[in-house]
């Protein structure tokens, strides 16, 4: 399956942990059609939804997150999003 260039595009700015806000900035489409192409992207596993934790000032992995909120998370690339932002 090929990527889409709005996913290419996505995947390109989340090589390091960034807000939805900042990606919203970075990428040429409206906020909403980010969204969902995140949500995609999060269900096909190549992005990771992360929360930062105020007790250990870190950014941990939540698998439950507000799919009507995504302001309020982070997204980083995975594994597999990398293999496939990298064309393998």
């Amino acid at each position: 399956m090929e990527l889409s260039p709005l996913q290419y595009e996505i995947l390109d700015k989340i090589y390091f942990v960034e807000p939805f806000h900042r990606i919203v900035e970075e990428v040429n489409s409206p906020p909403n059609i980010i969204a969902d192409e995140l949500k995609n992207l999060i269900v096909k596993r190549w992005v990771q939804v992360l929360r930062y934790d105020e007790q250990i000032k870190d950014y941990v992995k939540t698998e439950i997150y507000d799919t009507d909120n995504l302001q309020a998370y982070f997204f980083l690339i995975t594994k597999e999003g990398l293999l496939k932002h990298n064309g393998r």
